[in-house]
């Protein structure tokens, strides 16, 4: 089976960019599935952050990074991309990507089907 990795995450201040990356390797298929980012704040439940289709046509945000972050995906490297701009101390957590392998229009992280990377943790200082 396939892995997930994440990377990008660091340490910024408030209203600065930062471009995150999932990469997706040792599997096959990765055009055929869905991508969709979560994040964790400490204390908090996971939640969605933004989704892309297969194709790249169909993309998905939540409400508090709409307008802010653009969700992308390059199916000839395999890999997702989460560009946040505009980043608060409210955009604090741990950023997630997984694998769908259907579209949905209500994603939540008990999802089964989703296959999960280890996270990349994203910090915003006021």
């Amino acid at each position: 089976q396939g892995q997930l990795v994440e990377s990008g995450g660091g340490l910024v201040q408030a209203g600065d960019s930062l471009r995150l990356s999932c990469a997706a390797s040792g599997g096959r298929g990765f055009s055929s599935y869905a991508m969709v980012w979560f994040r964790q704040a400490p204390g908090k439940e996971r939640e969605f952050v933004a989704a892309i289709s297969w194709n790249g046509v169909i993309t998905l945000y939540a409400d508090s990074v709409k307008g802010r972050f653009t969700v992308s995906r390059d199916n000839s490297r395999s890999t997702v991309y989460l560009q946040m701009n505009s980043l608060k101390p409210e955009d604090t957590a741990i950023y997630f990507c997984a694998a769908a392998p259907r579209w949905v229009s209500n994603w939540r992280p008990s999802d089964a089907s989703l296959y999960w990377g280890q996270g990349t943790q994203v910090t915003v200082s006021s």
